[in-house]
């Protein structure tokens, strides 16, 4: 028996007490606690920086914090090593193209026909480009801006359309007695390669009402009154900001990235798209 007593420091009387802490491999949704802070969030995002990964953890006010991974976490009261999460499998690749066309993969953009399709605006471009993008550049066709309808008959001099220089128009709100329908027939009428030009539309005032309304949380678009400018009032149907050129320009985009393939369009719109496709593509393919 040692009268003195063992070495205190031969043994930890804590150890028993202090929980050991276990690795956690991240997933975006967790609920952290950093033990530090206490602050306590949802992971919503991981980037990495300087050789460090960090996480953004929100909270349920809304607000957002980073953290570096590692110890100093807990989960449920238990202390806890963060790892990054795994890298995600790479996606198979798609069979269709978001115009339904059956993908062929990595394909070359042939260098652009003198014949164009021609739309209106900017918005009818960009939702253009996202659906059928893909094909028109392996097909080598460019999309060009009238900047409205207004401008066609100029446009249409300029351009002299004739064999193997086809124009294919797409024209929004082109129904009976529109505004837009007279324009057309007059640029049209005794035109120079009037065989050589096509022009199509859709019912809609503006292209967007071509998206399905269910893509943006809606059952039908909204009857916009013809004195608001017919943006401004969608946009504030919805609840987006809409003061200026800087809030459409945004609340376009909101929409836009709802837009995933043709599924998400109006049939009005998707079939005058392949129409004016297969015009202005016959040339190279012998078509009627």
């Amino acid at each position: 028996m040692d009268r003195y007593g063992t070495n205190i420091f031969d043994s930890d009387p804590h150890a028993s007490r202090r929980p050991a802490s276990r690795q956690h491999q991240l997933s975006l949704g967790d609920v952290l606690e950093d033990a530090e802070t206490g602050w306590v969030g949802a992971a919503i995002r991981v980037e990495k920086s300087g050789g460090v990964h960090l996480v953004d953890l929100e909270d349920r006010h809304g607000r957002i914090r980073s953290f570096p991974l590692g110890p100093g976490f807990l989960i449920d009261g238990s202390p806890v090593i963060v790892t990054p999460p795994s890298a995600p499998a790479a996606p198979a690749a798609p069979t269709r193209t978001a115009s339904g066309s059956r993908a062929t993969g990595p394909r070359a953009a042939q260098v652009a026909l003198p014949s164009r399709i021609w739309v209106e605006g900017r918005h009818d471009a960009d939702l253009i480009q996202k659906v059928w993008g893909e094909d028109l550049a392996y097909d080598g066709v460019a999309v060009d801006l009238l900047e409205g309808v207004d401008n066609l008959a100029a446009m249409l001099r300029d351009f002299s359309p004739g064999p193997g220089r086809r124009v294919g128009v797409l024209v929004d709100h082109f129904v009976a007695g529109s505004k837009e329908t007279r324009l057309v027939n007059d640029a049209l009428a005794k035109l120079p390669g009037r065989d050589h030009v096509l022009v199509l539309g859709h019912p809609y005032v503006d292209v967007w009402q071509a998206i399905k309304p269910e893509r943006v949380g809606l059952t039908s678009w909204p009857e916009i009154p013809r004195h608001i400018d017919i943006k401004v009032g969608t946009l504030q149907a919805l609840g987006l900001p809409h003061a200026n050129q800087a809030d459409i320009a945004r609340g376009w985009r909101a929409i836009l990235a709802r837009v995933r393939t043709y599924a998400d369009l109006e049939p009005s719109l998707i079939g005058r798209m392949e129409e004016l496709i297969d015009f202005v593509l016959a040339d190279r393919y012998g078509q009627d």
